[in-house]
């Protein structure tokens, strides 16, 4: 059995807001296996969001314990976790997060500038994200240059331009028409058979989730077996 790249282990994931204690994970555990594509789906308010970031180290438990790549997070001070991030993790959110006043391959290079790369090493990441996402002839056009599936592609050759063990999608085809995202579907599906990434994707989008593997399911916080009525 493949070993799991994401353990959750007992997390609980509460906010104080005002005066009032508001939880949003209720004792959660997950196993991720590398190689996997996991959707994770949900009602608004289900805490998707908020577990998706505990696993990328954006955010803490309120207890229990999340581990990736071996690596227990909460044994991380803020400096380290934010190089651990940069190393480990592939970002995709639903709106790009594109620097609008650098060109496609400075907004792939910038995860990069947190590594020990040299210029010339990073050079050939960017390189080379933007060849598997199909933008290498757009590396010095400007996010406003690009339609909305092109800003995603980049967006996607940032995620990947670390090699990142691990690659979180939140509702990453969320802003695009639907031609568009079975497009990028594609390419993270593709992402994850031919260059075995593990990727875990907060969809709403019950068809956005056939592309990944398995899906599951969240309600108020906790696991389910099946999407909630």
């Amino acid at each position: 059995m493949t070993e799991a790249v994401v353990t959750v282990r007992d997390v609980h994931k509460s906010y104080v807001k005002g005066k009032e204690k508001v939880e949003v994970l209720h004792g959660l555990d997950l196993d991720v296996p590398g190689g996997d594509f996991v959707a994770l789906m949900g009602p608004s308010g289900s805490g998707k969001t908020t577990l998706l970031n505990l696993i990328g180290g954006l955010d803490h438990p309120t207890s229990g314990n999340v581990t990736v790549a071996g690596q227990s997070l909460e044994s991380l001070s803020n400096n380290a976790l934010a190089g651990w991030r940069a190393r480990e993790i592939g970002f995709i959110f639903q709106f790009y997060n594109l620097l609008p006043v650098l060109t496609a391959a400075r907004n792939v290079e910038v995860p990069l500038l947190l590594t020990h790369l040299k210029k010339a090493e990073r050079r050939r990441h960017v390189d080379a994200a933007l060849s598997v996402v199909g933008l290498s002839d757009r590396a010095d056009h400007y996010p406003r240059e690009l339609s909305g599936g092109q800003e995603q592609r980049v967006a996607i050759a940032r995620a990947i331009a670390s090699d990142p063990t691990l690659m979180l999608c939140d509702e990453p085809t969320g802003d695009l028409d639907r031609k568009t995202a079975v497009e990028i579907l594609g390419l993270l599906q593709a992402l994850n058979e031919e260059h075995g990434k593990t990727v875990i994707m907060v969809t709403h989008d019950p068809r956005a989730a056939g592309f990944a593997k398995r899906t599951v399911h969240l309600d108020k916080g906790q696991l389910v077996d099946k999407a909630p009525a």
